[in-house]
């Protein structure tokens, strides 16, 4: 009881943390040094792209080259830091470089950051997980160096490969490519280099496994001794990327505003990159106002999935949405146990995972059709903009600038929930402690179906 009363309290923490950084941040980018023209680009701007930096989204206002100078870019990278890897985690940096002992409160900090059960080497954890970010983001940012110097020199080769790693890796979506091929190009520029994609791609799927299935990995070294819940998040991810590509590879393969152009084998690279950036990254290469509404559905349905728990992707997560699959296939087969490789999942992690559900689909739908009745835009695009922004994805249709106040500020809070969780931000705002019934009542039937 003490450790969960504790907990929820670190979770209030990991919720305030995030909306401090924001409202730093989108003070610092309100700035008019953080502005090209030398004016400040406005409060609610700022405050926008703060939001979508440290929820690590993707969606924007402004182009992030045309409108940030070098200062507000590197605001923008060190929010996209923080909110990727958490700010309790980075302050955990700083505590292993003072050799300071990590207290109980910092713990329990870490494993509501990371969405982890216990307490169990989340130090240790913790450890491995800031020097594989760092070590990951290091080769990805050599890679896309190399890609990038022949178009824009050296420094700012150098620059935006840097940017465009940790962008990658934190799966948030930010480009510095807007000064080249045309604001809010994101990689269309770069549709026919796999290097490029390719490289970005490796960057969104690792960052998006999750800290846990790292560990587990950097342990086990063998899938058959890796433990149930990596084996889980593999196997969905998996599943979903391949799928992904198979869906978009088919359904837009002869649309020429999308693939229907390219050659076979560029085709095959942008659709498996288009699944991949579903996974809450937001780098768009085709152009997401092109896509068949059948496409725009989809991906709306892969942005709501998101990455795994514990990692730097939003979303509803993969292990959850494995959870609610088997219990259908439970149900379906009559059974009153979710079991998963001779595992029983606890019932009220199977009711966790169907609240949590629930919740996002709920907001999804309301947010939806607010949005959709506000503006008297197509009901699908909109779908499309709120999906993107609770999965912490940050694609678009190219709706979000033109949105008025009143949306974009719906978008913000959207984009907040799905980083913090909805989960953990009703855990937040609910009381420390739960009791259970002191009164048991009689059960009734109810008519299903």
């Amino acid at each position: 009881m003490f450790i969960r009363s504790r907990s929820m309290n670190a979770t209030r923490v990991v919720a305030g943390s995030f909306a401090a950084i924001i409202l730093v941040g989108a003070l610092l980018l309100t700035l008019p040094i953080a502005s090209r023209d030398g004016q400040s680009a406005g409060f609610f701007t700022g405050l926008f792209t703060a939001t979508s930096a440290t929820c690590v989204t993707g969606l924007i206002l402004a182009d992030t080259w045309t409108q940030w100078t070098l200062f507000g870019q590197v605001v923008i990278l060190a929010m996209i830091q923080l909110g990727g890897l958490g700010f309790m985690t980075v302050i955990t940096l700083v505590s292993f470089a003072l050799h300071r002992r990590i207290g109980l409160s910092e713990r329990l900090i870490m494993v509501s950051t990371l969405n982890l059960n216990d307490l169990d080497g989340v130090v240790r954890m913790v450890r491995h997980a800031l020097m594989g970010t760092f070590l990951m983001e290091g080769v990805g940012a050599v890679i896309l160096s190399a890609c990038m110097i022949p178009d824009f020199g050296v420094a700012g080769g150098i620059w935006r490969g840097v940017f465009h790693a940790v962008s990658a890796f934190c799966n948030a979506g930010f480009d510095l490519l807007g000064g080249k091929f045309g604001a809010f190009s994101s990689l269309a520029g770069y549709q026919d280099h796999p290097a490029v994609l390719l490289t970005i791609a490796c960057l969104i799927v690792v960052g998006g496994l999750g800290f846990f299935v790292w560990e587990d990995i950097l342990q086990k070294r063998s899938f058959r001794r890796l433990s149930v819940y990596s084996k889980m998040v593999l196997l969905m991810t998996g599943l979903l990327l391949l799928g992904g590509t198979a869906f978009f590879f088919v359904e837009e393969y002869g649309n020429p505003a999308v693939l229907g152009e390219m050659p076979l084998g560029q085709k095959l690279y942008n659709a498996l990159f288009q699944s991949v950036t579903l996974r809450t990254a937001g780098f768009d290469a085709i152009g997401q106002g092109n896509l068949s509404d059948s496409s725009k559905a989809f991906s709306s349905i892969l942005m709501l999935i998101g990455g795994s728990s514990g990692s730097t992707a939003g979303g509803l997560k993969t292990a959850t949405v494995a959870v609610l699959l088997l219990a259908l296939r439970s149900g379906l087969a009559g059974r009153e146990q979710v079991t998963f490789r001779g595992r029983t999942i606890p019932y009220r992690r199977v009711l966790s995972a169907m609240t949590l559900a629930l919740v996002m689909l709920l907001l999804f739908l309301v947010g939806s059709m607010v949005i959709s009745t506000a503006e008297g835009l197509p009901y699908l695009d909109c779908a499309f903009e709120v999906a993107s922004a609770m999965g912490t994805v940050g694609l678009t249709t190219g709706l979000t600038p033109t949105l008025s106040p009143f949306s974009q500020s719906l978008l913000i809070l959207l984009m907040y929930t799905g980083r913090v969780g909805v989960l953990s931000f009703s855990i937040a705002l609910m009381t420390r402690s739960r009791r259970g019934a002191k009164i048991r009542y009689p059960e009734m039937n109810v008519m299903i179906g």
